[in-house]
């Protein structure tokens, strides 16, 4: 493990161990039994539509994926499949370090370049962002639920935020689309004084982002770009609510439109995340059930574990048992596209000067 995964890990570390502090010791009183009560009260029915909630979303991820290789590729979106269960499950398992899991696999599996990919991956990221933030502005400022909410006005500026973070994404985006090159060269010249080559990595991204935008080739591209990405989010929000109406209880009977409240912090939390534990996904899902939505404290607990074995972790067995049918290793995968990924900058590096 190198000195900047070790500095990564400690960091999420420590965060995590403040965060759990913090909570812990606000709960004085937490009262197992009650915790432990909460689980067998659980409705597994729902539990079920949740995990086929998600796995259908997985198969929205793969349609959105051969969507994007059209330009380059006829692929199949069955072919997407288990590249896409096998990332998730890296992901999971491995934390940030198994993200670029995916498009090595799918990279490798359609005999096309490692660095084309990553910018499918770049540009995908856009779209996840922008599905879920519509949905976030339609709950805010069209549904009735959310206003009788005490954090309604959180819960507007949040969409504001996300609204002006998209709106800037995809400035950013006209703008590399257009004069891509050209800001890349900038960037290298204007950093090439920097250690560890930074320009040269910078312009690099700049370069595979502004071909992930060549995969979207024309209104019709991008449309069906949207549907897909929309669609899946709604039932990701969908398997929230279902794992919310499992435990049968007043509590946790949240509108569907209040539910992207839970989402959004999920989202956030998951910035810090240990490899297969997880830790900020679920405090952060936690807090939300408990301070915005009035939950008690055992029966939030329960929810947000739940909710995070749904949405992060339903996929391993799966993803486990088709990287073992392929004989991949997803520790070697991982290792295996960081090699990459550290190649194509090199690549893209000029030679030293004499």
């Amino acid at each position: 493990m190198n000195s900047k995964r070790i500095l990564v890990y400690g960091g999420g570390i420590a965060i995590l161990a403040v965060l759990f502090y913090l909570q812990f010791r606000s709960w004085q009183d937490f009262d197992w039994a009650r915790f432990s009560g909460t689980i067998q009260t659980i409705r597994w029915i729902h539990i079920g539509h949740a995990v086929a909630l998600i796995y259908l979303a997985y198969g929205m991820r793969a349609i959105r994926w051969k969507i994007f290789l059209r330009p380059v590729k006829r692929a199949s979106a069955l072919n997407m499949v288990a590249p896409t269960l096998i990332g998730f499950t890296g992901l999971a398992l491995l934390g940030r370090p198994g993200e670029l899991i995916r498009p090595y696999l799918i990279a490798r599996r359609e005999q096309l370049s490692f660095s084309s990919q990553l910018a499918v991956w770049a540009v995908e990221r856009i779209f996840d962002i922008g599905a879920f933030t519509l949905l976030l502005v339609v709950a805010a400022f069209v549904a009735t639920a959310p206003k009788r909410l005490s954090y309604y006005a959180s819960f507007r500026q949040a969409g504001i935020v996300f609204t002006l973070l998209v709106g800037g994404l995809t400035l950013a985006a006209i703008a590399v689309s257009r004069s891509g090159e050209a800001l890349a060269s900038w960037v290298e010249r204007r950093f090439a004084h920097l250690a560890s080559n930074l320009g040269n990595r910078i312009a690099l991204r700049i370069r595979e982002f502004r071909g992930g935008l060549n995969t979207i080739h024309g209104p019709a591209s991008l449309a069906w770009l949207i549907a897909v990405s929309v669609v899946m989010w709604c039932m990701i929000a969908v398997a929230y609510k279902e794992v919310a109406l499992a435990y049968g209880v007043r509590e946790l009977r949240i509108p569907q439109t209040q539910i992207l409240l839970l989402m959004g912090s999920s989202m956030v939390g998951s910035l810090v995340q240990l490899p297969g534990v997880g830790g900020g996904s679920q405090l952060a899902t936690i807090a939300a059930l408990e301070h915005i939505f009035d939950v008690p404290k055992e029966l939030a607990a329960s929810c947000g574990i739940m909710l995070w074995l749904v949405t992060f972790v339903a996929v391993v067995p799966t993803g486990l048992f088709l990287a073992h049918r392929e004989r991949l290793s997803l520790r070697k995968l991982s290792q295996e596209s960081h090699r990459e990924e550290e190649r194509a900058g090199a690549l893209s590096s000029p030679p030293p000067q004499r």
